[in-house]
């Protein structure tokens, strides 16, 4: 339907308004004429009376907390007497909270009663304003919020901006079947989000297990004790070995202007800095340089001591340290392993960096045989690949909601 409003051609039913094509029996109005508006303050920081009591205060420091429909707890509290004492102002709970400074764009719905500092925009929805239809209307909007926000050190929208806002207006009983549809898919993001993390913390629990040997395996377990090294106990028959002895390790390069082919034969994985710890970005490059698969590359810049296990051909750039096996081991135990327990010191000066000289020292535990590291390097394989259906499932329904938001917000699809 965009295509033909931008051509001129109203779709019948439908009217060109301030904010864009909308059904013609939806109104537009002020946001103003529909919801209270107010806003915050920050009590005196110098006053320890006026902290630390039971009243909730949204900051910038609930970043993180906004975003995800409602918002139950705060950073910071207030007292009764930082309210009197300050020009902040308790908001009812079922307000809709918009950020207008850093992380401009972000809200959420209060839960209950609260307060805000000046960083925020609070609404309090009258009788023709359903709070939820706001609250994903603002979401819809995110992106414009940040591109009409000024400033050079902090991004900030001014007040006249919210007092001319107007909103597309339906009906309130149309406005709670749009914000229903809508939270569904909240309520689908979020299981997923929860199942993530609780697979995440059984991985992070089955490593400090099986690569310590805390855990033995089927068919691997022996009668042999444990022996003590730095970072507890582990099995009597595992190897202690330094990286250096029994992996090749050099430094990456960047790419220069002949390493690039304009053929699609010589597209393999090139991890450039912001996908250095990933498993993306196609590059060409010339076949001169490339590293066959099974290998691990470790971040020297940056994220320091980030490892990932590579299964297919890839170029490394200069911020990487490229680890090769001399020996039969399985280097997706090795990586798992360096992720979990090896803490890299850096002994150079000016820009942190780590060295092959440097990592070469570091030592791990490895199983004695290849078979062993292999079956564990199995399981937490398998974990991080249900991990990642559960991230790619996660974000459809991110796109989905999206999705429902252009269409639902603006009435280009209408609820029966």
């Amino acid at each position: 339907m965009s295509a033909e409003c931008s051509a001129g051609n109203i779709p019948p039913g439908y009217k060109q308004t301030e904010v864009g094509v909308i059904p013609e029996d939806w109104d537009v109005c002020l946001l103003d004429s529909v919801a209270n508006r107010g806003s915050g303050h920050t009590p005196d920081k110098s006053h320890p009376e006026y902290w630390g009591g039971n009243i909730k205060w949204i900051s910038l420091q609930d970043s993180d907390r906004l975003d995800k429909l409602y918002i139950y707890d705060t950073a910071a509290k207030i007292t009764p007497l930082g309210i009197k004492n300050s020009s902040a102002k308790m908001h009812l709970e079922g307000t809709v909270v918009l950020s207008r400074d850093a992380g401009v764009g972000k809200s959420a719905i209060m839960k209950e009663d609260m307060a805000v500092s000046q960083h925020f925009i609070a609404w309090k929805c009258g009788p023709l304003l359903n709070n939820h239809f706001l609250y994903y209307w603002l979401q819809s909007n995110k992106s414009e919020f940040e591109r009409i926000a000024m400033g050079n050190t902090i991004k900030t929208i001014g007040l006249p901006y919210f007092r001319r806002l107007s909103i597309p207006l339906p009906t309130i009983g149309e406005q709670e079947a749009i914000a229903e549809a809508l939270s569904d898919t909240d309520a689908l993001i979020e299981s997923f989000e929860q199942l993530i993390a609780k697979k995440r913390q059984i991985k992070q629990g089955a490593m400090q297990e099986l690569l310590t040997g805390k855990k033995r395996l089927p068919g691997f377990a022996t009668k042999a004790g444990y022996k003590h090294i730095e970072i507890g106990a582990v099995p009597e028959d595992w190897e202690v070995k330094s990286l250096g002895s029994f992996c090749e390790i050099v430094a990456g390069r960047d790419l220069v202007r002949t390493d690039f082919s304009p053929t699609d034969d010589y597209n393999h994985q090139f991890p450039i800095y912001s996908n250095s710890l990933t498993n993306k970005g196609l590059y060409g490059y010339s076949k001169s340089y490339q590293y066959e698969p099974d290998k691990i590359t470790v971040t020297a810049r940056g994220d320091i001591g980030h490892a990932f296990y590579r299964d297919v051909k890839f170029s490394a750039i200069g911020r990487l340290l490229v680890l090769s096996s001399q020996q039969q081991c399985d280097l997706r135990f090795v990586t798992e392993y360096i992720n979990s327990f090896v803490n890299f010191a850096l002994e150079s000066t000016g820009v942190p960096q780590l060295t092959a000289p440097q990592i070469t020292k570091y030592v791990i535990v490895l199983p004695s045989t290849r078979a062993e590291q292999t079956a564990i390097a199995n399981i937490l394989s398998d974990m991080d690949s249900e991990i990642t259906t559960l991230e790619e499932k996660l974000a459809k329904a991110r796109q989905i909601k999206q999705g429902m938001m252009q269409e639902l917000l603006t009435g280009k699809i209408r609820l029966i």
